[in-house]
């Protein structure tokens, strides 16, 4: 870099640009080996980030929230770092949630860059994964390694609200668990009082929302993971006494649960086509977030990127190569009220004898599928056959995405795949992927089962 000296600035002070370009003063040689910059420049007139201010404000008709005194409503999606973050904001998106804060600093300062706003959440330890809140010394080794989390990231611009725990509550009836949950809040309003605190529960049966009333003064907002029941879940809050404002901290199509799908007989989920679920997140939406103003301070959909949960594309709203799908269309449509310009393909159908059924080994399978676009692009149609998740598991443990095999076709077409059921016994599903040209992407899979389905077995008593 050429430095030129600028002898009418001798004397005088000089800033350090934003931009990261020095201006040197006077006629005094640099050399690279100086480093007491203080005496050439006056470091403390640099602007660093001002953290932001965010509250929720009381209004005539419910409740708003305001971040640095202007109203905030957000338009958010549920995000493992700081994947897509340009894709996000193109369809109208202004904040991401995440569940944990361990190592956030880069995703935090990307999402500033982007005037992206972040969820910060903690991950509140679960009881099932043998956390006891009954144990003095674990509960509060806990809160202060949030403290420390807290203290570390209060003041980055980008932060809009903590979210204390993700779906730690169990069955909801430990009071244990409740009373250290608002001691965590506590915590954080004291350490940042420019935040508010959200707790996020899996929906808001039992004894949830009665604890959470009578327990936790220190939650501001209630965050709700809701799937098959997001349709419902207003007039439920009300039923249950919940009159405060809440987030739908995740929503998604009903998800790969016995209580939410139907299931084969060796308790492999059906799932939705993604032309079906872009129907259903644009339904759960209008009825628990678009006509709930009053109450509702925004949304977070699930999720930002993909997923290994249930199936590979069960939950994702984005491909693993970033490629979009109708629900992540369908998703930008909510956020900016706008019809997208462009379109994925959709899958009308895809039917089989077998789907769902038993098979014998090498027998010859015939699935049909009919797809479509509505501006009549080509379509590329992609079949893969994988073994069944196994085992399954719960919503926030890792499941590793089951191996995949070679499929022994007979027939293949964009319309049509014949194909022989492997050798080995065991649960399948063979899964297909509509491409359009634009790279726009539709996804459908039908579970099968070589040999015959082991009896269950039986109930210790």
């Amino acid at each position: 870099m050429e430095v030129k000296r600028m002898p009418h600035l001798a004397g005088s002070l000089v800033k350090i640009a934003a931009c990261g370009i020095l201006l040197l003063a006077g006629t005094q040689r640099f050399s690279s080996t100086y480093t007491d910059f203080s005496r050439w420049f006056d470091l403390s007139t640099i602007d660093a980030p001002k953290p932001s201010v965010v509250r929720v404000a009381r209004t005539e008709h419910g409740y708003q929230l305001m971040r640095n005194g202007e109203p905030y409503f957000i338009r958010g999606a549920g995000a493992v770092g700081a994947v897509h973050l340009d894709l996000l904001t193109r369809l109208g998106g202004n904040s991401i949630r995440t569940w944990a804060a361990d190592g956030l600093g880069p995703v935090l300062d990307e999402a500033n860059q982007k005037g992206i706003t972040v969820m910060i959440g903690l991950w509140v330890a679960h009881g099932r994964h043998g956390f006891d809140y009954s144990n003095p010394k674990m509960v509060a080794a806990q809160l202060e390694e949030f403290r420390a989390k807290v203290r570390k990231y209060k003041d980055h611009p980008a932060l809009l609200i903590w979210g204390v725990g993700n779906e730690a509550e169990g069955t909801g009836e430990d009071k244990d668990f409740w009373r250290a949950l608002n001691d965590i809040a506590a915590m954080i309003q004291q350490e940042d009082p420019n935040h508010p605190t959200c707790t996020v529960v899996a929906e808001i049966g039992g004894p949830k929302i009665s604890m959470i009333k009578r327990l936790c003064p220190a939650i501001d907002i209630l965050g709700v993971n809701s799937y098959k029941g997001l349709q419902t879940l207003p007039d439920r809050l009300l039923k249950a006494g919940w009159n405060k404002p809440y987030i739908m901290t995740e929503y998604g199509p009903p998800g790969p649960w016995s209580w939410e799908v139907p299931t084969t007989k060796w308790g492999a989920p059906i799932e939705m086509t993604s032309t079906q679920k872009a129907q259903y997140y644009e339904k759960g939406y209008n009825a628990a977030v678009a006509t709930q103003s009053a109450r509702c301070l925004g949304s977070y959909a699930f999720i930002w990127g993909d997923k290994q949960e249930g199936t590979s594309t069960w939950f994702g709203l984005l491909m693993p190569d970033g490629r979009m799908l109708a629900s992540t269309l369908s998703v930008g449509k909510m956020w900016t009220g706008k019809e997208p310009a462009e379109q994925a393909p959709e899958i009308i159908s895809l039917q089989s004898k077998s789907f769902a059924r038993e098979v014998k080994a090498g027998q010859v399978i015939r699935v049909a599928l009919k797809a479509r676009h509505a501006v009549n692009e080509t379509l590329t149609v992609k079949w893969d056959l994988r073994d069944e998740t196994a085992p399954r598991r719960p919503g926030d443990d890792s499941e590793q995405e089951p191996a995949a095999h070679g499929i022994d076709a007979v027939r293949s077409s964009d319309e049509l795949l014949v194909f022989r059921a492997p050798e080995k016994e065991g649960a399948y599903r063979l899964f297909v992927y509509v491409v359009d040209a634009a790279g726009y992407v539709a996804t459908a899979n039908m579970p099968f089962y070589v040999g015959k389905v082991p009896p269950p077995a039986p109930v210790k008593k």
